[in-house]
């Protein structure tokens, strides 16, 4: 089933640089953090956006593969628009909240553990990440359709 799945250069182009966005995050965050923590393999945010470059390398592809004067690109580019400034503008913004209700909590109850209801504050990415993403996209895309050549 999986070897199926690849001979369709659109969803192996999605799927490759969605694997490549999370497992970067690893050695990325190890740069920054100066520490190895593999949970940010598993969660939202962080560099680079794998939904950025999940949507991008799949848009690209149906256009490399399909035509981009198709209604499939037109689809696939007006969702990466939405997923695009959802991943920098709207969940990012929910993260700054999230922090911003913890913080207070902490202040209001001071001394009081509230481990287990404090909000999740990376949820969303910076500009620099959202475009980190949408560069791995293209370029994952570019070289699948190269390599189908």
């Amino acid at each position: 089933m999986i070897p199926e799945l690849l001979n369709n250069p659109v969803l192996a182009s999605g799927l490759i640089a969605w694997a490549l966005g999370q497992f970067l995050k690893l050695p990325i965050s190890r740069l920054v953090d100066k520490r190895w923590d593999w949970r940010v393999m598993f969660t939202t945010g962080g560099m680079p956006s794998s939904h950025s470059s999940l949507i991008t390398a799949t848009t690209l592809a149906i256009g490399l593969f399909e035509g981009f004067n198709t209604p499939l690109f037109a689809l696939g580019l007006a969702v990466s628009m939405i997923i695009v400034y959802d991943a920098a503008g709207v969940r990012r913004q929910a993260g700054m909240h999230a922090r911003m209700i913890n913080r207070l909590v902490e202040e209001l109850f001071p001394g009081q553990t509230f481990d287990r209801n404090r909000l999740k504050e990376v949820l969303g990415h910076s500009p620099l990440e959202v475009i980190a993403g949408v560069l791995l996209g293209l370029f994952t895309a570019l070289t699948v359709w190269a390599a189908a050549q």
